[in-house]
Order: C-alpha cells, then sequence, then structure tokens
C-alpha cells in the first residue's frame, strides 16, 4: 500500500472567489472531517486487508443526528458510525455484509447472499430501520433496528423470493415487484421510492415500505411494468430514463437524478403514474441528453449526475445539492431551481468552467474525484468521494 503522512486535522479551505463576478463560490462550504483515505498530496490505494477506516469506491452516504452510514461498495460492505464521526480518519463502528472488519469480497467473500451484499450503492435510516439497495444482487435488505454487532443479518428481502437468490428480476420478466439493479432508494412523504436503474424506471410504494412480494403503486419511467427499455425505446424525453441512479424530495417534490441523460428530472407534486416531468437539470430541454465532454463547463450543465440532496433543514426555501459525477464537482443551488437555472455555488472547483479530476493536480481536503453520493442535511454535506476512496464532510461555516 502506498506509504502516506497522515494530517490530522484539515486546515481550513481558502474561499473560491469567482474572478468575474468576485464573489464566494463556496457560499462558507468547506471540509470539515475526512473519512477513509487521506488527503496527503497523491492518490491512495484500498488496504489490500480492509479495515474500519479504510474504503474502496464508497457510492452512497447518509447520515442523521445518531448514524452516519456509508455503502462501501468496492469492499461489498456498509459501514456505520454510530454518531457524527468528528475526528480525521475515524474508525466506523459496525460493519454490515461481511462477517469482520478485514473481509471483503461480493456475498460475503463468497460465504453466500443471505448475509453478504454486492456492491451495495444506497443507504437510508427511516423510522429507525436501516435500508441498504444491494444493487448488485437485484434487491433492497432491511434491519429492522440498525445493527450495533458487525454481520448482523438483515431482517427482511425486497425484490427475491428469499435471501439466497440474486437473479435479476428475480429470474424472470420484469414486473411491479421486481429489480434490476436498484441503485437509489428515498422516503419521500409517505411514499418509499426506488430507483430500479437496471430496469430503466422508478418504482414507489404509496404507503410506504413494502411487504415481501408488494407490487408498486407507481411505476415512472415506463409505458407499462413489463417494459425496460433505455428512454422507454425512443428518444429521451419528459417521461423517460436512461440511468436514473438517486432520489431525493419532500412532501411536496421528488427528484430524480437521470445519471445516463446528464440531467434531474422533477415532479412537483410528486406523480401518482407515469406523467411527464415539470422540471429538467442539466439540459436546455426535455428532449436533450448532450454530454458536453470538453471545453469549459457552466453552471448549468451536468454530467452524469449520480446523485442530488434537497433538504429544507433550517432553510427556508430549501437548497439542492448534486453530484455532478464526471465532471468532480458538488452544485448547489439556494431554494428550488424550478426554472432550470444554473447552480448558485460549486464545491471542489476552483470555478463553474473547470472540472478537473482533483483538479487535475494533487489529492487536497477540497478536490474530488468521481463522486458518486451526496446526503444534504442543515449546514452538513456528506459526499461519498468515490475515486478518492473516501468520505468527505463538508460544513457551512
Amino acid at each position: 500500500m502506498t506509504s502516506l503522512t497522515v494530517r490530522t486535522s484539515l486546515s481550513p479551505a481558502k474561499p473560491r472567489v469567482d474572478p468575474a463576478a468576485g464573489v464566494d463560490l463556496t457560499n462558507g462550504w468547506a471540509p470539515e472531517v475526512w473519512l477513509g483515505a487521506p488527503a496527503s498530496g497523491g492518490l491512495a490505494l484500498p488496504a489490500a486487508n480492509p479495515t474500519l477506516a479504510w474504503m474502496y469506491s464508497p457510492r452512497c452516504v447518509f447520515f442523521n443526528d445518531d448514524h452516519l452510514v456509508a455503502a462501501d461498495s468496492g469492499n461489498h460492505r456498509v459501514l456505520i458510525w454510530h454518531g457524527i464521526p468528528t475526528r480525521d480518519g475515524q474508525p466506523a463502528d459496525v460493519v454490515l455484509g461481511q462477517p469482520d472488519a478485514v473481509s471483503e469480497g461480493r456475498a460475503s467473500g463468497g460465504r453466500g447472499p443471505e448475509n453478504g451484499v454486492n456492491l451495495p450503492t444506497g443507504v437510508l435510516i427511516h423510522d429507525g430501520r436501516l435500508i441498504v439497495a444491494d444493487a448488485w444482487h437485484h434487491r433492497i435488505l432491511v434491519w429492522n433496528t440498525v445493527p450495533k454487532i458487525h454481520g448482523t443479518p438483515p431482517d427482511l428481502v425486497l425484490g427475491q423470493p428469499d435471501m439466497s437468490s440474486v437473479e435479476p428480476n428475480a429470474g424472470g420478466d420484469c414486473s411491479a415487484s421486481s429489480l434490476y439493479w436498484p441503485f437509489g432508494i428515498a422516503v419521500i412523504g409517505s411514499t418509499f421510492w426506488v430507483a430500479d436503474t437496471g430496469n430503466r424506471r422508478v418504482l414507489g410504494w404509496t404507503r410506504g415500505l413494502p411487504a415481501p412480494h408488494q407490487p408498486a403503486d407507481i411505476v415512472l419511467g415506463q409505458p407499462d411494468t413489463s417494459h425496460r427499455e433505455e428512454n422507454r425505446g425512443e428518444v429521451v424525453g419528459h417521461r423517460s430514463f436512461r440511468w436514473p441512479h438517486s432520489l431525493t424530495g419532500t412532501e411536496g417534490l421528488i427528484l430524480v437524478a437521470d445519471a445516463g441523460d446528464h440531467r434531474v428530472l422533477g415532479w412537483s407534486p410528486p406523480p401518482d403514474g407515469d406523467v411527464p416531468a415539470d422540471l429538467v437539470l442539466g439540459q436546455p430541454d426535455f428532449v436533450t441528453a448532450q454530454e458536453w465532454p470538453y471545453g469549459p463547463q457552466r453552471g448549468d450543465r451536468l454530467r452524469f449526475p449520480y446523485a442530488a440532496s434537497f433538504d429544507t433543514t433550517g432553510t427556508s426555501g430549501g437548497r439542492l445539492a448534486v453530484a455532478d459525477t464526471a465532471n468532480n464537482r458538488i452544485l448547489l443551488w439556494d431554494g428550488l431551481p424550478a426554472d432550470g437555472r444554473a447552480a448558485d455555488h460549486v464545491l471542489a472547483q476552483p470555478t463553474f468552467a473547470a472540472n478537473g479530476e482533483n483538479h487535475w493536480d494533487a489529492v487536497t481536503h477540497d478536490s474530488l474525484c468521481w463522486p458518486y453520493g451526496v446526503w444534504l442535511r442543515g449546514d452538513r454535506l456528506a459526499v461519498a468521494d468515490s475515486g478518492n476512496n473516501r468520505i468527505m464532510i463538508w460544513r457551512r461555516r
């Protein structure tokens, strides 16, 4: 493993100032704590044997007042911290999906899927229950309480007939109760939503977390429950997805990060059926899915946005964060950009035009490399900085 000099705390980041407008592009956000690989100037290779303090390509993060949870996707496990971590490199308290803190590998290191995971990519705590999107096992796992012991088995499985089954769409045809690469999960109002990425759709259960085998009440992105083509087998439009990957929203809003079409789609109020979206971010209209991979970027463009998080905690109009993954940055909007306007702030890049991995330079505490996950709550923002094998917690000061 690469030899590293580790700093024990973060030094304050200097504000990023737009040279044209003379405004602080970060709006006071600065790195507070790192978890996983340190930022000491060079890329850190993941440990050959994982520990509770190291991660490999984490793709999702969640926190509340009591816990922080990370999908340590490359190590095929979920890490839990009891309380918000307060020091750099703080080890997790609990590991799930593996029998101990040093094991890795799909399906609990080959021991089987009954108590193992395969590229987990969504994590959430709701009403005291831990919910995990076990994407490459094509299922959702539920723990009725947040575990305190390594390797605690889940209490419930959704999308498969039992704990040992792991076939796409449960080994059959696509249906209202089957899953294929479910990457994202959310509870918005009383509805439980799943980004069923491999089926190019979003499923919703209006009475919350469903019982096993219960069909979804809402299907977005496809004309019926049996279809699964990219963009409905048509050109990109108001009601289609290529890779729906993450969901967020409030009682009167749902936003879907459609990474493959380089956009975020929104419905207000959340739909009860297959209806056109009201809002698009990252594209000039609903029928464009351009990537813009070359040249300077802008605050109204997105490249493979894999995650979004909308928060109303402590803010009157809400605040939206989008992980603009291929541009190696986080975009922030003050309030809901219902008109599709450009972002107000940018993190991890010196300007809206820049998009380099780690600024095309050394790894630093305020740089990112392919951020896949983001969770915003009040004045804290957690980012799954996948390419740097770490979670970064930012705070607005």
